[in-house]
């Protein structure tokens, strides 16, 4: 499978990967064996490009992909921003967590904080390096007004960390892991990132990103890993946008580039994964398959021939912004 360089660290990801959420039981209920055969048939298929963070399952999609992993030629982020305290939640559904591990996630975006989750990361994965640190969810988004004292502590402390440990070469490339473009914008005033894993942002939904962030990222020389390509599910005909239920708008705006997909026979999942590697800004599409028939599944979206015309059409009926790169 083709892969594509993160900024220039020379880190090359997949461009089809594997976002590791589900794999902790976020919103589905996954053994670890079943988490572990989604793993391996992903690598049967030949991803190499894996994401995980100590959010999902609070823990347990780092101890199934370290698990599965080990002694393979892959390349693996995860991500900073959390502690994992003992003690379990008492609500983990509240989460959107399916039997997680017994941890309490807190929220640590200092210096110390990004070094001991680092720690951390390394002990559950039980693997001798992390390829690519993403700080994890902060911003308005996650934090509403919270988000001032916590991006005040990744600029004072929590940047030279993650920095320290590129530059020591613990790690190849950092970046964030995050839901929204302006947080990304912010970050780039305070340090030098090599990517940015931006989820639901640019997709065949939306391409917000075209506004700004694209282009300040051109010019940084930072790349873009499109997490969440089905925007939590609606462009594979779920209900769930954003990660809650979708708007009467967004359901309309499928249902208008579904029609268009049929009328072409293209399968709008395909249309989805496809789209975002389109633009050479875009290293990586990551979806989060929930079993080892939707990686099957997947593979084969990504596969599809889809044609020119279908793309023109979407910019004609002003279903994709006239700035987006389209697929040849």
């Amino acid at each position: 499978m083709e892969s594509r360089e993160i900024g220039n660290t020379g880190v090359k990801v997949s461009v089809l990967g594997l976002g590791g959420a589900p794999l902790g039981g976020n919103f589905v209920d996954l053994d670890d064996a079943q988490a572990a055969n989604v793993v391996s048939e992903a690598l049967r298929l030949g991803l190499t490009y894996f994401d995980t963070a100590p959010w999902y399952g609070f823990g347990r999609s780092e101890r199934t992909l370290g698990n599965t992993l080990r002694g393979k030629n892959v390349t693996l982020s995860t991500k900073v921003g959390r502690i994992l305290k003992p003690g379990a939640v008492p609500k983990p559904e509240n989460y959107g967590m399916v039997k997680p591990l017994p941890f309490n996630p807190i929220y640590d975006y200092s210096y110390d904080g990004i070094m001991r989750a680092y720690e951390d990361s390394l002990q559950r994965l039980g693997l001798e390096r992390i390829d690519i640190l993403l700080v994890h969810d902060i911003g308005t988004f996650q934090h509403g007004e919270k988000n001032e004292h916590h991006f005040n502590e990744l600029k004072l402390t929590g940047y030279r960390a993650v920095n320290e440990l590129r530059v020591n070469g613990d790690i190849k490339a950092i970046g964030l892991g995050v839901n929204e473009n302006k947080i990304c914008l912010d970050a780039l005033d305070i340090g030098d990132w090599d990517v940015f894993l931006l989820a639901g942002r640019y997709t065949l939904l939306e391409q917000t990103s075209l506004d700004e962030l694209f282009p300040a990222c051109k010019n940084r020389n930072t790349s873009i890993i499109c997490a969440g390509p089905f925007n939590s599910g609606v462009l594979v005909g779920r209900e769930m946008w954003n990660y809650a239920d979708a708007p009467k708008n967004v359901i309309e705006k499928v249902n208008a580039l579904k029609l268009i997909a049929d009328q072409y026979g293209v399968s709008l999942p395909a249309a989805a994964l496809q789209f975002p590697l389109a633009n050479p800004i875009v290293s990586s599409v990551i979806p989060g398959p929930r079993s080892i028939q939707e990686v099957i599944e997947i593979e084969k979206w990504f596969s599809e021939i889809i044609p020119t015309e279908f793309w023109v059409d979407l910019k004609s009926k002003g279903l994709l912004d006239v700035r987006a790169q389209i697929p040849y």
